[in-house]
């Protein structure tokens, strides 16, 4: 069943990439007593999820942030080598939690998957957007072929 607005969300554990390797981040960590914009690309490194998707985020981490948001986070089927590499390249620095789904495991909790079999890419996460208060869903927008809708400018309210 696919997660909706006014869930909560899943209990769950990402790998984020450190100093010193990958080291886990549990979502009580990432969502308790927080406001955190979170969004989902099917593959570091693919044009959209480079081009588009990350960097509109990026551009406006200030803004984001100007509206009470604590975390802005990207999480993607891959490991935590893949996502740490993606936002070395990106210069995310730490503005944006790069999240490692490396089994898909929290993106089959939310009901999300996607399957990009017929392009080599196994089984992968929709692109997705939402707004998440205190581990509760305020806002989720899933990609039906159209970035935008998953923008940090149609998320966040931004002009």
């Amino acid at each position: 069943m696919t997660i909706k607005q006014g869930d909560n969300m899943p209990a769950g554990t990402f790998k984020v990439m450190t100093k010193d390797g990958p080291t886990d981040v549990s979502t009580d960590d990432l969502f308790k007593g927080k406001k955190v914009v979170l969004f989902s690309v099917p593959g570091a490194f693919t044009p959209t999820c480079s081009n588009q998707h990350l960097p509109s985020y990026l551009q406006n981490h200030d803004k984001i942030k100007e509206q009470g948001v604590d975390t802005i986070a990207c999480m993607a089927v891959n490991d935590a080598f893949v996502m740490g590499a993606w936002g070395e390249e990106r210069s995310v620095g730490d503005k944006i939690t790069m999240l490692a789904d490396g089994n898909g495991e929290y993106t089959k909790k939310l009901g999300l998957e996607l399957d990009g079999t017929g392009f080599g890419l196994g089984t992968r996460g929709k692109r997705f957007s939402m707004i998440v208060n205190d581990g509760v869903i305020e806002k989720l927008s899933v990609d039906n072929g159209q970035y935008e809708l998953t923008s940090a400018e149609a998320t966040c309210g931004l002009t």
